[in-house]
């Protein structure tokens, strides 16, 4: 039985359409464990990073916490977050969120350091504050690093929000290891495709999105080039 039978069997089954295990009520599983872990992550990075961006102080700290966190093996973090809290969400969000606080700590960092400095001092010499600056100034200008950052955070955590599965959670990830243990290779190969088409759709979403987040000079500037 080749691929195309096992998605052919796996979409065309009952248990597919409603229930606990349908398609529909998976996905929201898995759009829900992300969409927190994404949250939370954004709560944590993005003002400490745009902090960092605008004062300069703690870029090389940064640079070096965010290749450790993404060093870290998921599913060794899982485990150990289970025998300290037991199994629940927090198993499952603590690891996401420690894969998704680095691209976004990142972006906020360099989308501010990127503001031209001219701008930032025509901003001071009108009599902006500094919170004023960051505000009005290199957060509109960081805006599409900041969206590229959330972007990569996005896919990274979709894709690796299946580890719910190994702690007894749902999710796509339910499909991939409930068809791995029992040799449902159907189960397996829809749940892959479907965790795939979810992490593209996030990343289109988001690249459409970064276009449109553009200030209106760098998009006619972008033009003209």
């Amino acid at each position: 039985m080749n691929w195309l039978s096992w998605l052919g069997d796996f979409f065309s089954s009952p248990d597919r359409r409603t229930g606990p295990n349908a398609i529909t009520q998976r996905i929201a599983e898995h759009l829900v464990f992300s969409g927190e872990a994404l949250l939370y992550a954004a709560v944590l990075a993005v003002p400490l990073g745009l902090l960092i961006g605008y004062t300069g102080r703690g870029t090389a700290v940064v640079t070096a916490l965010a290749g450790a966190t993404r060093a870290l093996p998921t599913l060794g973090l899982v485990t150990f977050t289970v025998l300290l809290a037991g199994v629940g969400d927090t198993a499952v969000l603590v690891p996401l969120v420690a894969l998704a606080v680095p691209p976004l700590l990142v972006a906020a960092v360099e989308g501010v350091r990127g503001t031209d400095p001219d701008v930032r001092d025509a901003a001071r010499g009108v009599g902006l504050t500094h919170p004023q600056v960051l505000r009005q100034v290199c957060l509109p200008s960081a805006l599409p690093t900041l969206l590229a950052g959330f972007r990569t955070a996005t896919v990274q955590v979709i894709a690796t929000a299946t580890v719910a599965a190994y702690v007894g959670l749902g999710g796509l990830g339910r499909y991939v290891i409930d068809g791995l243990a029992t040799r449902d290779f159907a189960l397996t190969a829809g749940g892959a495709l479907l965790v795939v088409l979810l992490a593209v759709g996030a990343q289109l979403f988001f690249t459409v999105l970064a276009r449109f987040a553009l200030p209106p000079g760098l998009r006619a500037q972008r033009r003209a080039r």
